[in-house]
Formats: structure tokens, sequence, C-alpha cells
């Protein structure tokens, strides 16, 4: 007796149906086939157990188990479920009718209860796509898989529950995703909060800036001066992320493993701090089956490179495409992935080995050559997809110590969505291009223009100040986020004075 289960494989961050044909002969044997990895092959041991701890019937025959497209690889646990329900179906056990209608898939203990999978958002999506009229998943999948409108998703507990569904024993209830909900959820609680912060005026406002237009930002400091609390509170002020970006997100997360026995939908922005010890392949993704890296998982979110100069130059270096292009490509003999990519970078460093500023009084510092070659470690090219340089001195004990309440990330907040729904308005028509720093040199034309007194005090800035070309572009799009800030449709010469002074690194004789 032959019988088909429809199950599912995903290759990056999207979902490729895989068909489960199981025939039943007679004669003895259990044969796999269609490339399964360990973990597919073990599964029979896993089946039977469960299967007879739930008073079922494992078929003494010949049994011969098919996984279409046979040419793709098939690898984890998620097909347990799969290949138990074709085998109960194949051997008359259940009632088959509905296997043409639902996708089956999760893992099964050897009790027959039902272990969470990972990469249910895409797999789901793929399957209403294909005409399916729901999914069958383990409870604790359920939620998000219901993220898809108008498709059955039934979240069960066991083996005995999914038999029970099939053969019409037990009337069970789809879980629906509620939009509603969402909306009023979606002002997130934040564990860290700039009223914490005390002084750093002129860092808030610089991280303020970028929030706004998503820039990328270097804050350059001694050790114990803020850098790092500043950075673990940006996502604090970041616009809420929309349904479709939280989908977004939730599914390469999903990809990933990391939604797993959780919520389902992702609703805070994300916020990576990888070690500098990193790996390139860790950082960006990869392996023998890519999965996504560090920069993926940023996606929508934050990634922090906390001291920079001590990350490896190939590491830094593998950022330089996925920076420009908000998505990154990994290549392999048989296939390739896209994973997107779209993160604001913050980093942060030392002005110098020693920890300090070349000019302060401490007797121990760095000479101007250990400086420049410190500095170095970071490329010229990696500099130049970051908008913002602003140093971060310590803050003076007067202000530490005073009781006056910093500003609350929440007042912040809306005035960075204030500006990202100027800037929503401003590129509506404009094709991958959503805020200021996604500009190119066409748009810059196009939305920074600049009268003649605007254009000389930029001008006499660039040749006093020794700025170099790289830095025109970068003070056009921040000066352009300034302007949104202060809800001016036109660059004026204030804007463009401020932006100037979130260049450090570009001056000649910054050392």
């Amino acid at each position: 007796m032959l019988e088909k289960v429809f199950a599912a494989s995903f290759l990056g961050v999207d979902a490729t149906i895989i068909t489960i044909e199981v025939n039943i002969d007679s004669g003895i044997g259990y044969h796999l086939v269609g490339l399964p990895d360990n973990a597919v092959k073990e599964s029979n041991f896993r089946i039977h157990a469960a299967l007879k701890n739930n008073q079922l019937h494992f078929p003494g025959k010949k049994i011969t188990i098919n996984m279409a497209p046979a040419d793709m690889r098939k690898e984890g646990t998620a097909y347990d479920l799969s290949l138990a329900i074709g085998i109960l179906a194949a051997s008359k056990q259940i009632d088959s009718s509905k296997l043409k209608e639902f996708m089956i898939m999760g893992e099964l203990s050897l009790d027959g209860s039902l272990q969470a999978i990972k990469g249910v958002l895409p797999i789901a999506i793929e399957a209403k796509k294909q005409g399916f009229k729901g999914i069958i998943l383990p409870l604790n999948n359920a939620k998000e898989a219901a993220l898809i409108d108008d498709f059955e998703v039934y979240g069960l507990k066991d083996l005995s529950e999914v038999i029970d569904f099939l053969n019409h024993h037990k009337d069970f209830t789809p879980l629906v995703f509620d939009t509603q909900k969402y909306l009023s959820e979606i002002e997130n609680k934040f564990s860290f909060d700039f009223m914490d912060v005390k002084g750093q005026e002129s860092v808030k406002r610089a991280l303020e800036i970028a929030a706004s237009g998503g820039h990328n930002i270097l804050l350059i400091g001694p050790p114990g001066s803020g850098k790092t609390m500043l950075a673990k509170r940006l996502p604090s002020i970041l616009p809420s992320m929309s349904l479709h970006e939280a989908i977004e997100t939730t599914k390469i997360h999903s990809v990933a493993g990391n939604t797993k026995n959780k919520e389902g939908l992702i609703l805070e922005r994300p916020f990576r701090a990888p070690h500098h010890t990193v790996s390139d392949v860790a950082l960006v993704g990869g392996g023998q089956y890519p999965q996504p890296g560090e920069i993926s998982l940023a996606h929508n979110g934050v990634l922090f490179l906390d001291e920079l100069p001590e990350f490896k130059r190939s590491v830094l270096e593998v950022m330089r495409q996925p920076l420009e292009d908000r998505e990154v490509t990994i290549s392999r003999a048989k296939f390739t992935i896209t994973y997107p990519s779209s993160f604001m970078l913050i980093a942060s460093m030392n002005p110098s080995p020693s920890g300090d500023f070349i000019n302060n009084d401490n007797k121990i510092q760095s000479s101007s050559l250990e400086v420049k070659k410190y500095l170095n470690k970071v490329s010229g090219p990696l500099l130049d997809r970051i908008d913002l340089h602003i140093e971060v001195n310590p803050v003076p004990f007067e202000k530490l110590s005073n009781d006056i309440p910093a500003e609350k990330s929440k007042v912040i907040k809306k005035r960075v969505q204030q500006a990202r729904n100027m800037q929503t308005e401003r590129y509506e028509h404009q094709m991958n291009i959503h805020y200021n720093a996604q500009m190119d040199v066409k748009h810059i034309k196009k939305y920074c223009r600049l009268d003649i007194d605007t254009k000389n005090l930029l001008k006499k800035a660039m040749e006093s100040l020794n700025l170099s070309a790289r830095a025109y572009d970068r003070i056009l799009k921040v000066s352009r986020t300034i302007a949104d800030l202060d809800n001016a449709e036109q660059i004026q010469s204030q804007h463009i004075a401020e932006a100037i002074q979130y260049r450090s690194l570009d001056r000649e004789h910054w050392v």
C-alpha cells in the first residue's frame, strides 16, 4: 500500500515541499532513501518506540520510504512525525483522507510527545503558497506558524492527538494570529533606557540622529566612558517594527532555531553583540549547509561590534559588501543562498592602544605612530560605510552625582519616529530605499540640495578641517536626517555644521 505525506525543507530563508512516499509490501526490511542525513536515518528507532508506547503497531513488513525530490539532502529531526504518519497510513491504522490537505512536521519523543522544530515560519509560508489547507505541528511551534493569514494551524501535544485529528475523533480549533493584540504590544518594554545615562548629551544626540536615519555610527573613547552602555540603549529609541518587518525578522530567527518554545513573533528589534574572536563564517553565515550569521540575525535591528580594532581584519572586510547591499550571498558548489542583512552597525573603539586620547594628562600614553598603526587596523573602505564618528569622553563627577533625571528613551523615540515617517513618505515611490542612510548618489542630488551660503559653509569646512572626499556624501546624508528631526524641508547651514562634527576620523590631523 502506497501513501504520501507532505513536509518541507528549507534552504536559506525559503522552503521547498518534500513529498514522503511510504510503500508497505510483503517481505521484511526498512529502506529510507532520498538523501537523508544521520538524524533522519535514526528516526526509525524513535518512531518504533513512539508507536509501541501509544499502543500502535510498527508493521513487520518491507517498508520503503522515498523523500522526494531525492537529489536534495534532508537533515534534522523534523521529519519524525511525517514518517510515522506515513507508516500508519500505509498500514491502514489511520484515516488518510486529510493527508493531501495538510503538511505534517514534528520531532517525536520516545513516548510520542512532539518536540519543537526550527524553520516553521518559512515552511508555513511555502505550504500556503502551494495550496495546502493548513499545517500540523508541535504545540510549541504553533504561534509562529499562525502568523500566516487564512491558513489553518494545529499545534498538537503528541502523536495520539495527531491521530485523533486525522481520524476525526476530536474537534480541534486552529490557532489564529491576533493582529490587534500585536499592534497593542508593539510598544516594547526595554530593560535598558537612556534615562539611566548621566551626561553624554552630545553622544545621545548623535545616537538619536543615527536611529532617525538608519546611519551606522562609531563611538571613540577611553575605557569606562560609557560606550557599551550607550550602545545597548540604542534599540530602545529605534522605531517600532512593522508587522512586515517582524515577520521578516522572525523568519530568519526561525531558520536559525532561535524561536523554539517562544511566543512566535519577534517584537523587539534584534541586538547582536558578537565577541571580537568571532570568525568570518559566524559573522556573515556559512557552513556546509549555510546557516544565517550574526549580520543576518541582526536584520532590522542593531549589530554592535565592541572594540572594533580587536576583530580580525578578514572578519571586518567580509562585512563591506553586506553593509552596502544589505544582503549577504553564500555560494556553494551546488547552490547559492541569499540572507537579508539590513542592520544598523554601531561600533566602539579606544582612541589609542593605551586607551586614552593622545592629548590627555595621562603619563602613560601612546605615540602618534602607535595611534596611527592602531587606527589602521580598521580599513578606510569600512570606515567609509560608517556615517557618524563621535568622541565619547568620561563623564565628570558633578554630572554623575546629580539627581536631575535624564530624558527617557520613550521621549526620544517619538522624535525618531516622526523623522522616520517623513522619510517613509519621501521615499514612498523609490525602489529599495526607506530611510536616509540608504540614499545613493542619485538620491543625494535630488533630496540634499544646498543653497549658496550652505554650500560655501560646507566647502570652507572641508578645506579648513582637511576632511577627506569620502566625508562629503556622508555629511549630506546626516544633515538630511538632522533637517528631518527639525521638521525642515530644506537642509540649512546649522544642519550641515552639526553633521560636520560627526566625521572625526576623516580629519587629517585628528591624531
